[in-house]
């Protein structure tokens, strides 16, 4: 995949998948191979991480993976390849050395390699930057751009430091819109409080409420993180609610879905009693690390856009009334949403975005993908097949579908010597 090897292994459960998450933790505990962990409802994500400082994939890797496999088989989980794809984001600069530091900030992203900011957490999608080249500038306005939620004091910090570097800044109230020096924009939230506090109950105050509910706890310990992953998964099942764990080397993040927290009451006491036990465990929450991103995308033709990257994304429409959203079934990629572009934008509209989205498929998977983005209004503007095609939605937002298999040595042929 496009951020390292993964399985996604089904369950029927929030515990079943925690007790595969206890398993592999024991085990990334004697190995010193790096595991992320994603436990959902109906499954279990199992990835190991690789970046551009990796010198590939190793033996280390490959037995690492074949342990992890045999620990889901004795399980009886199976894996579904299906079930597994990374979402990122590619900006076309000019200067990237005058880009890069800005989303640094503004998303809390460290650089890897040359060429790579990458979320600490590994929760967001990885921005890879690529020269413009020949093509020289395109100075309007993104019709794609990021929301970036954080918990006030942060938001506030951030758009300071943006500010005195002389960051375009259009404050909105509750958030603004900031642009980088080649007028790529992020909205960044919540600058202003919540008219009412949402949550009244006592024994939330790990929490932090950015789109999704987030409660975030440093680990010491791999005991630690199983400990919280099969409290959290006992206490989901039993309100009958999904939730998202995910384990980092030295942190858990405890979510819900976007809007979840708001659109069920009950989520306020299953967040009580998950607070209960991480401070049962003697965790602490860094308040601090909750962070919510999302990519928007402009369009005159909502709902035939909205169809466009549902089919190329391999995701599902928000059912809400007024809300474009579109979400991964499995909670394990950035949502997307459409907003309204103005028709008479004309020269916006015929510009070629600045940023563009990359999806990261199993290569028995890309052509199914790539039919269906056709089949719902799509066009392929760049084929570079069998490894990715570049393929424009009706408006001419583009998406590169693609696999990681393959990619080196085809671009080895591409360029000898």
């Amino acid at each position: 995949m496009g951020t390292g090897a993964a399985a996604w292994f089904l369950t029927d459960s929030h515990a079943r998948g925690a007790t595969l998450a206890g398993r592999v933790l024991e085990l990334a505990d004697r190995t010193v191979t790096p595991l992320d962990l994603d436990v959902r409802a109906r499954g279990v994500r199992v990835r190991i991480p690789l970046t551009p400082e990796d010198d590939g994939w190793t033996t280390d890797h490959l037995a690492t993976a074949r342990e992890v496999s045999a620990l889901a088989a004795e399980l009886g989980l199976a894996a579904d390849p299906a079930g597994l794809q990374d979402v990122q984001l590619t900006f076309d600069v000019l200067d990237q050395a005058a880009v890069s530091p800005f989303w640094e900030t503004v998303l809390g992203y460290a650089r890897v390699g040359d060429e790579d900011l990458v979320d600490p957490a590994r929760r967001h999608p990885p921005i890879w930057f690529q020269d413009l080249g020949t093509e020289g500038p395109r100075p309007l306005r993104n019709r794609l751009h990021l929301d970036a939620v954080t918990p006030r004091p942060v938001a506030e910090a951030v758009l300071a430091t943006v500010q005195a570097r002389g960051a375009r800044v259009v404050p909105h109230g509750f958030y603004a819109t900031v642009a980088d020096a080649e007028g790529n924009e992020v909205d960044l939230l919540e600058l202003e409080d919540w008219p009412e506090q949402p949550w009244q109950a006592p024994g939330t105050e790990d929490w932090r409420l950015v789109f999704a509910a987030l409660a975030c706890y440093p680990t010491t310990a791999a005991g630690e993180a199983a400990g919280l992953v099969t409290a959290a998964a006992a206490l989901a099942d039993d309100a009958g609610l999904p939730l998202n764990v995910d384990v980092r080397p030295g942190l858990v993040t405890v979510a819900t879905a976007k809007d979840a927290w708001e659109t069920d009451g009950r989520y306020e006491a299953l967040a009580a009693r998950v607070q209960l036990a991480a401070r049962g465990l003697g965790l602490v929450s860094d308040p601090a690390l909750a962070r919510f991103v999302q990519v928007g995308i402009d369009a005159v033709d909502v709902p035939a856009a909205r169809a466009f990257w549902r089919a190329a994304l391999g995701y599902e429409q928000d059912p809400r009334t007024g809300v474009t959203d579109l979400v991964d079934p499995r909670q394990l990629n950035t949502t997307v949403f459409l907003q309204d572009l103005d028709v008479s934008e004309t020269a916006r509209r015929a510009q070629r975005n600045r940023i563009h989205v990359d999806v990261f498929l199993p290569d028995d998977l890309l052509h199914e993908r790539l039919e269906a983005a056709l089949a719902a209004g799509g066009t392929v503007v760049h084929d570079a097949g069998p490894i990715w095609w570049t393929v424009a939605d009706p408006e001419g937002n583009e998406v590169d579908l693609t696999t990681a298999a393959g990619r080196e040595e085809h671009w080895r042929q591409a360029h000898p010597g």
